[in-house]
């Protein structure tokens, strides 16, 4: 005798089935599930970008197919155990998920200096990366393995059986790993060789080595105070009749050199600048393709010829050896902070003010950085450096950055989702933004001859460039080694009131000559401390762009 159900009655069962289906699988089954998914759903970029070295062929990739899931399946058993494996992987699911929509958007390399970006990044600039966008790839790569994840029941064994299980999984896993590497050695050498960035793009393997690398180099530095540098700086003597001397410093952000209208560039993009008669530098290299390496070290004796990263973030900065000579300093920032180079010193944020006409919805046009300039330079006697920190062109959100009326270029990418919109609308973006700091700058220098009281000086340089979809690439960050000259090319520009070169003895067609040279951010910290006659033992003259353009040398 059959008996029909009805359909809400075939719905409820197949729903009870459901709810009743909770397959037990071993932990060590899951690790291996875990390393499947991860090295085939999750690392499309790693596949394509290894693949190319060698196309076609099918025991390479499944040679690599081996070494990638070998190398999860080992750093997951160290990870993952019954008590914590559930968590574990939903966190690393959820964070995979984002991991692969910015790699895969942005053709972003997953290295340390890139986590320490994300690390870094603040709630605005988080908040301008949350884009419907991001909703497919959490759902496919977060939500719905974590789901299945939590219907799985983890088998349990004693304490003994399960180190033994997991000795005779790890011992598997290099066998295999070790057996299907070997298969095309030759191949997988020469790609590791040749292509080393390759290792930044395997997900999340990537970033958990990153992570482990911050934690590693961070956590001793921020537990001691800075080292001193510079005590013994000093200023050398000058006429009582000479006026005091002002340096502002702005520090500019994203922008790239192939962009600025005074490097030739097929667009006028500072047509302000260009009539201020501004010392201009066309071949400038940035310290780092990222704010979180270029600032530190910008502004550190050591800089990118002795490259130390924890020797730049553990010691001093060019601002406090200005200070131990007695020259005043302030930081107006309006982007993400000083990144440590302003440790103690006076800071001033000002992405958070609510000037009217200049700030909206929690950010702030540049020209807040120079409202109120006056007063503060005042406020205390003497010499001064005083930086401004600009947000610039930071991305993706390039429409952000200039007011209505700097729109001159059009179409513009009006969203920070820059899949939307083709790569002129993001050029002619971005380029407004470049066209906004040359009104900036060039506000700059207005309020400077204001500045009747001083004799003044501007030089602003940028920390880094950025991609604007040269050879697929977006934004910024890649490894040095391997980043674009978008990245890593920066406009530097510099320009001195009357009374300052008089003061100075400045020979400005000679640092014309010299601003036709290549020029690096390490110049920067011995070009300040020449120009403002800083005498210390960390000064190195051959790295002062102002040698030999100037008046008496320190």
């Amino acid at each position: 005798m059959s008996t029909t159900l009805s359909r809400p009655q075939s719905l409820r069962l197949s729903w009870d089935r459901l709810r009743a289906f909770r397959p037990e699988i071993s932990t060590e089954m899951l690790i291996l599930a875990a390393s499947l998914f991860f090295a085939l759903a999750c690392n499309s970029l790693f596949w394509r970008s290894a693949m190319a070295a060698n196309p076609g062929s099918m025991l390479f990739a499944l040679s690599l197919c081996a070494l990638l899931v070998g190398v999860h399946a080992l750093l997951l058993s160290v990870l993952l155990w019954r008590w914590n494996a559930k968590v574990v992987l939903t966190v690393l699911f959820i964070t995979t998920a984002f991991a692969v929509h910015y790699m895969s958007s942005f053709n972003v390399y997953l290295d340390a200096d890139m986590l320490r970006n994300v690390l870094a990044t603040d709630r605005k600039e988080s908040s301008e990366l949350m884009t419907p966008a991001l909703i497919l790839p959490l759902l496919g790569y977060g939500l719905l393995p974590t789901l299945l994840l939590w219907r799985l029941r983890l088998r349990k064994r004693s304490w003994g059986k399960a180190l033994l299980w997991r000795g005779a999984f790890i011992a598997g896993v290099v066998l295999v790993t070790g057996a299907g590497a070997m298969a095309s050695f030759q191949d997988i050498s020469a790609l590791m060789r040749n292509h080393r960035e390759v290792r930044y793009l395997a997900t999340p393997v990537n970033y958990l080595i990153a992570l482990k690398q911050n934690l590693a180099s961070s956590s001793p530095i921020k537990k001691q105070p800075k080292q001193v540098i510079g005590t013994d700086a000093k200023v050398l003597p000058r006429a009582a009749t000479s006026k005091p001397r002002l340096l502002v410093l702005v520090v500019g952000e994203t922008v790239r050199a192939q962009n600025w209208g005074l490097n030739g560039y097929a667009r006028q993009t500072t047509p302000e600048l260009a009539q201020t008669g501004a010392v201009n530098f066309p071949d400038m290299h940035a310290c780092g393709s990222s704010t979180e390496v270029s600032l530190p070290c910008m502004f550190s004796p050591y800089g990118r010829h002795d490259y130390d990263e924890k020797k730049i973030r553990n010691h001093q900065s060019l601002l406090h050896v200005l200070e131990h000579a007695g020259i005043s300093t302030l930081w107006r920032d309006n982007q993400s902070g000083c990144k440590g180079v302003c440790d103690g010193l006076q800071i001033e944020r000002l992405d958070d003010a609510k000037t009217p006409g200049l700030c909206a919805d929690g950010r702030c046009m540049d020209e807040i950085l120079i409202d109120n300039l006056a007063s503060q330079v005042r406020a205390k006697p003497g010499d001064r450096v005083v930086v401004l920190h600009q947000l610039g062109n930071h991305g993706p959100s390039y429409f952000q950055r200039y007011p209505a009326q700097f729109r001159q270029f059009a179409p513009t990418c009006d969203t920070p989702d820059l899949g939307k919109c083709d790569r002129q609308e993001i050029v002619n973006s971005y380029d407004n933004a470049i066209r906004y700091t040359d009104h900036f700058l060039s506000r700059t220098i207005a309020a400077l001859r204001g500045l009747d009281d001083y004799d003044t000086a501007m030089i602003y340089l940028s920390d880094h460039g950025e991609s604007l979809g040269e050879k697929g690439l977006y934004l910024h960050g890649m490894p040095y080694a391997i980043a674009p000259e978008e990245q890593t090319r920066v406009p530097m520009v510099m320009w001195f009131s009357p009374g300052f070169v008089a003061d100075r003895g400045l020979d400005i067609q000679c640092l014309r000559h010299r601003a036709g040279q290549r020029t690096e951010q390490d110049n920067l910290f011995p070009s300040v401390l020449g120009l403002m006659q800083v005498q210390t033992s960390v000064y190195d003259r051959s790295r002062d762009v102002f040698a030999g353009c100037a008046g008496r040398d320190v």
